[in-house]
């Protein structure tokens, strides 16, 4: 027996599985985002090997040297793991996978003015969960629009297998070479969030994000991964996997190699 919907809607429980994503309005308080954005301000001028190495000189083309992505801060900072384990984005990934879910991954995005997007893709393709499959949960800490870097999702594409991404992506306006091109009748729409909103979205669902091309806005984002509890392999980066309570979850490493037929590490993301 399914469990009973106590999070979301039925409403908002049919748009996800129909459209692959659903977006929950404020679901960080002010204070949350206050906490979230004294930490990473902090972090931004710091060096952590392996994790986040930025180029503090300031002396790059490229604002994404300055700013990269944090990778993983759940490792090694007790904020990033506490919101990682926010109850209320637990309690509606409960809801959406009927079950409890495992979190996997946390990354934070700065995303300053000028920084590229990404191209379409796919998120199993690197996390590899199975059976069953990741969500993403997308927190903006900054709105998020068309202009400043905002998502783009391709919905009802939840439905569609995992694909081997081509090389074709322009990187000159994506940080990435990998791009997954959407069905004929698919329509990459943008995702408009303020601060506090999470979107959350299956990990099959083709999706991507815009250049920021703002001068004066960033657009950061707090960006965690799940994976079902029923789950048994994911890819061996993203062990291990932490319960609500904190305890430690060790999966099977997966093998398979996936629709490219070769091992893939850690994805990068927008």
């Amino acid at each position: 027996m399914p469990q009973p919907l106590r999070a979301i809607t039925e409403e908002q429980k049919r748009q996800f599985d129909t459209e692959g994503y659903l977006v929950v309005k404020g679901l960080f308080s002010p204070d949350n985002l206050a906490e979230i954005e004294s930490t990473f301000e902090t972090m931004s001028h710091e060096t952590v090997p392996g994790y986040f190495e930025p180029n503090l000189a300031g002396d790059s083309q490229d604002p994404l040297k300055r700013y990269p992505r944090v990778m993983h801060p759940h490792r090694f900072n007790d904020t990033a793991k506490k919101y990682m384990l926010h109850s209320p984005v637990l309690g509606i990934l409960a809801d959406l996978y009927g079950e409890e879910a495992y979190a996997a991954q946390s990354m934070f995005y700065y995303k300053p003015p000028g920084s590229r997007g990404q191209a379409l893709h796919q998120d199993n393709f690197y996390l590899k969960v199975e059976p069953g499959n990741c969500i993403a949960a997308w927190t903006a800490v900054d709105a998020a629009d068309e202009e400043n870097g905002g998502l783009l999702v391709v919905p009802k594409t939840q439905t569609y297998d995992i694909a081997c991404p081509d090389t074709s992506a322009d990187t000159t306006e994506s940080f990435t070479n990998h791009y997954v091109k959407p069905p004929k009748d698919g329509v990459a729409m943008p995702v408009i969030m303020d601060k506090g909103d999470v979107l959350f979205f299956n990990g099959n669902l083709i999706h991507g994000s815009y250049r920021n091309k703002t001068k004066d806005r960033f657009r950061r984002a707090f960006i965690c991964h799940y994976a079902n509890a029923s789950a048994a392999t994911i890819n061996i980066h993203y062990n291990p996997l932490f319960k609500a309570d904190g305890t430690e979850v060790v999966l099977e490493g997966n093998p398979d190699g996936g629709p490219c037929g070769v091992e893939v590490g850690e994805f990068t993301y927008h």
